[in-house]
């Protein structure tokens, strides 16, 4: 009879781990604040974007629809956003892994791209039946 395996604690999974409660919440703030800086700072697809989003997200309000029209309109804008940021962190860890060129290496980015392009029609396809369907 095998003894029973000890229960793993967050911190052998990682030494950034640990905090709990309201400290972990707090951090996570700082750290997606940190990151959305980052990306802004560092990814040109990002900042462009996220002016495109300061742009589409007040004329979603302006235009005619009614709630949920404007909230679908909003949430495609978003969407882009959060695909972008998912796709720039791939592309930077796969980056932090090697700079040799590596098929799996250009999958990856790939996929993340048409990830992007995909929430980019949605945008389209959204806003299109929102506003004409």
């Amino acid at each position: 009879m095998t003894p029973p395996e000890p229960q793993a604690s967050h911190a052998h999974e990682s030494p950034f781990k640990g905090k709990t409660g309201l400290a972990r919440v707090w951090n996570a703030l700082f750290y997606s604040i940190a990151g959305l800086e980052a990306a802004y700072r560092h990814e040109d697809a990002f900042r462009q974007e996220v002016w495109l989003a300061l742009l589409l997200i007040p004329l979603a309000l302006w235009l005619p629809a009614n709630g949920i029209g404007h909230a679908l309109m909003i949430g495609a804008v978003l969407l882009v956003l959060i695909v972008e940021l998912v796709n720039s962190a791939i592309e930077a860890a796969v980056d932090r892994i090697s700079l040799d060129r590596h098929r799996l290496a250009k999958r990856a980015k790939d996929i993340g791209s048409a990830a992007v392009l995909l929430a980019l029609l949605n945008v389209c396809a959204v806003w299109t039946l929102v506003l004409f369907g």
